[in-house]
């Protein structure tokens, strides 16, 4: 065990020394594998803060939502080009919804619409925007605060009356200082006056450039929005407190398969989709793309696996005649083997430990500028240590064993 730990500090020792003799190809060769810890830091950060938003964003909600949708898909739909399945579905109306409501375990329902849009005001426009239209119910389903003004009348809600309740950033945007209640604003090309400032949930997720907007009545919208009836039009539900969310949905889908006169063994014409399942699906592409995104990284740190492989085996030809001397002291092919290795891994090792450096000030950064609740995650961290390592390990290994099996008389003869 001495004679191991002294050969794994005098490597440390070597390694260091030969970085500083060939910077240049040290560099480089430490510089892919930063670049491959710091993109796996980074994506688990991102991934890591998606993923608590989309849990903060669930929690919001009532914890009796849950939805009704034409077709449920994670992949978007033509509109124009719909699958014979979806065609075959009835498209949700205020039919559905009463149906809805009329059923004991339920104590809301109703038609939402949710489209995109920009917002504008005068020579102010703002990016592609989420766009609600639906009641009064809306702030009660979705979680936020009415800061200013008000929500919707009974005569505005039947009437379709083209008001808005606007969200407050969006209102500081357009506005600035100036009251926003009574003023005119455009979404998607049609007038609406505001009604109401409302203030999201701090934590709720949104994907960049689809933040929230604004609520309309769900009648202005149905007639002034262009809006997809497959996946922008749902019925939102609420279950009656205290019930589980199971007996609720249920009902539901009992209720509806009444009201659209399906026979037993007729496969729904709708879905229910409920909060854990949103969050499922969510998990499961934020998932996906941590995936990837670990797949691309670590072509990065391959490379670096390959350039270590390459100032290894230059090391191992300039120090031929080291080697020699060595074995003919009395080391041991293990001796030289462990040398060389203990070399690779110091040369990976100090790109690991810099790429996490990187990665947690990239991480800490981007928490900063997008308002992730989290940073990157301490597992990453590891894992982004102990594959910088085992990168030196196993590209390492070759020329190692190169310089271990060498003759020690011919290595004393290398010029």
């Amino acid at each position: 065990m001495a004679l191991r730990l002294t050969s794994i500090g005098e490597g440390i020792v070597l390694a260091f020394d030969t970085m500083r003799v060939s910077k240049l190809r040290s560099a480089l060769t430490i510089l892919g594998v930063i670049i491959g810890v710091t993109t796996v830091m980074v994506m688990a950060s991102l991934v890591n803060g998606i993923q608590t938003q989309i849990v903060n964003a669930v929690e919001n909600a009532a914890p009796q939502t849950f939805y009704v949708m034409r077709f449920m898909s994670t992949i978007p739909l033509n509109p124009d080009r719909l699958p014979p399945e979806v065609k075959a579905r009835k498209v949700l109306d205020e039919s559905d919804a009463e149906a809805l409501r009329s059923a004991d375990q339920i104590r809301y329902a109703g038609l939402w619409i949710q489209t995109f849009g920009r917002m504008e005001r005068e020579a102010i426009s703002s990016q592609n925007l989420t766009l609600f239209a639906a009641d009064n119910s809306f702030l009660d389903i979705r979680g936020g605060t009415l800061v200013r003004g008000r929500f919707f009348s009974k005569g505005e809600l039947a009437a379709g009356t083209p008001v808005a309740v606007i969200e407050q950033t969006l209102a500081d945007l357009l506005f600035g200082r100036n009251d926003p209640i009574g003023e005119v604003v455009r979404m998607s090309g049609r007038s609406f006056t505001v009604i109401g400032v409302y203030v999201k949930p701090d934590n709720i997720f949104q994907p960049p450039g689809t933040e929230e907007g604004a609520v309309v009545p769900y009648r202005a919208g149905k007639s002034r929005f262009r809006y997809d009836e497959t996946q922008g039009l749902f019925i939102a539900v609420l279950g009656q407190r205290d019930m589980p969310i199971s007996l609720a949905t249920d009902a539901a889908t009992v209720t509806l398969r009444r009201a659209r006169g399906l026979r037993p063994g007729q496969p729904n014409s709708f879905d229910v989709i409920t909060q854990d399942q949103v969050l499922d699906t969510m998990e499961s592409l934020t998932s996906a793309f941590f995936l990837v995104m670990i797949a691309l990284s670590s072509v990065a740190l391959l490379v670096g696996g390959i350039g270590v492989m390459a100032i290894m085996m230059v090391s191992v030809t300039d120090r031929t005649h080291e080697i020699g001397i060595r074995k003919a002291l009395g080391a041991t092919k293990n001796e030289i083997l462990w040398q060389f290795l203990v070399e690779a891994a110091t040369l990976t090792g100090t790109g690991g430990a810099l790429g996490i450096v990187s990665g947690l000030a990239i991480g800490g950064l981007l928490k900063l500028i997008i308002g992730l609740d989290a940073g990157p995650p301490i597992w990453s961290a590891v894992v982004a240590a102990g594959a910088s390592v085992t990168i030196g390990l196993v590209f390492g290994m070759i020329p190692a064993m190169r310089a271990a099996r060498m003759d020690p008389v011919e290595a004393l003869r290398w010029e």
